[in-house]
């Protein structure tokens, strides 16, 4: 069995998982050491995250403002995966996610101001207003969902790294998830045939503790997910998932590995939600001290401090990545705010395959 774990590079230790109630308070030291990259990299990774973080940000006050309608899952405290994985991927590769999946498809590069249409639900959006929040989708840069029923994106992965593989295109299917995701029959089917038939996907398991609102100790009887994944003989590799460097390194690797052996690979990215599972969400099943505590981990600021650490960033340019990223998602709103309702006429449009047509 072709199986290894891996922890986060820089020394930085894994943390705890499945535990429940005070053990969960037992929160490793925040992500440190030197970022092994150029400045102008480095303030890239930076301002990824922050365009994450205020887009996410002012959705839920456009939530609360029921300008934005329906259920929305925010991604606030998990910035470091999307934004570790996604610049280590590809053009010409495939991602499929979930319905928290507004900093995948940014970063994947879905304009901001479609994303926020959609959100609206305009018909300038990425989805034409019809998907919402959990159906974010951009066929051209080659994002398939925004998926909103847990673990119904990984069939697809399985399928769409079938067709490559039958098409004989070189690319790979990342394919992110929660932990919950693991407990579905869907993920033992498309990791069953992803092994057997030798698919080049690359699994990213998005594992923040909680799934929809119940431990991982309390849903799943084998909570080390490596060890559930490596029975479908793929490597595993166990990444710090609040570290930016230690996410992007250990996809690059893997990424690196999926294409040289088209067979998958299983990545858990240990990380953790600041908000709810999603603005219906009271949070009733996690103490505020736990949520306070890992909070010193945050992706965004542990970041900061290592690049100011050693030089990399000023105070002053931190501040200007903000401001702009706060710019752009004001000309997002503005964008969403302009933008039109899709023509009662139209409702039934791409419903029924039209008469007579081949």
């Amino acid at each position: 069995m072709s199986t290894h774990a891996a922890g986060p590079s820089q020394g930085a230790s894994t943390p705890s998982r499945g535990s429940v109630g005070a053990d969960s308070l037992q929160v490793p030291a925040p992500p440190s050491g030197p970022v092994p990259w150029d400045k102008a990299f480095s303030l890239t990774i930076l301002a990824d995250m922050l365009r994450i973080r205020r887009m996410e940000e002012k959705c839920a006050e456009l939530y609360g403002q029921q300008k934005i309608r329906g259920f929305l899952h925010l991604y606030i405290g998990e910035e470091a995966v999307a934004t570790g994985a996604l610049r280590a991927l590809q053009p010409q590769d495939n991602v499929v996610a979930t319905y928290r999946e507004h900093g995948h498809a940014l970063l994947r590069g879905v304009r901001m101001d479609a994303i926020m249409a959609e959100m609206y639900g305009k018909q300038e959006g990425c989805s034409r207003g019809r998907g919402g929040s959990m159906h974010l989708f951009d066929r051209a840069r080659r994002f398939y969902g925004g998926n909103a029923i847990v673990g119904g994106g990984l069939p697809l992965a399985a399928g769409l790294a079938l067709a490559d593989k039958l098409r004989q295109r070189l690319a790979l299917t990342a394919c992110f998830f929660g932990e919950g995701a693991m407990a579905e029959g869907a993920f033992h089917e498309a990791a069953n045939l992803a092994a057997l038939w030798q698919l080049p996907v690359l699994y990213c398991c998005e594992n923040n503790l909680y799934a929809m609102g119940t431990a991982l100790a309390r849903s799943e009887s084998q909570t080390d997910l490596c060890v559930k994944a490596a029975s479908y003989d793929m490597a595993t590799i166990r990444v710090d998932g609040m570290d930016v460097v230690a996410v992007h390194e250990a996809v690059q690797g893997a990424a690196q590995q999926v294409r040289a052996t088209g067979r998958p690979v299983f990545l858990e990215l240990q990380t953790y939600r600041f908000r709810a599972h999603s603005m219906f969400d009271p949070d009733l099943y996690r103490d505020k001290a736990e949520v306070e505590a890992w909070k010193t981990r945050g992706p965004i600021h542990t970041f900061t401090a290592r690049l100011k650490a050693q030089g990399s960033l000023t105070e002053e340019e931190f501040l200007a990545l903000d401001a702009a990223a706060q710019a752009e998602v004001d000309a997002a709103v503005a964008f969403a705010e302009a933008g039109s309702w899709e023509p009662v006429a139209d409702l039934l449009r791409d419903v029924h395959t039209p008469q007579g047509s081949a």
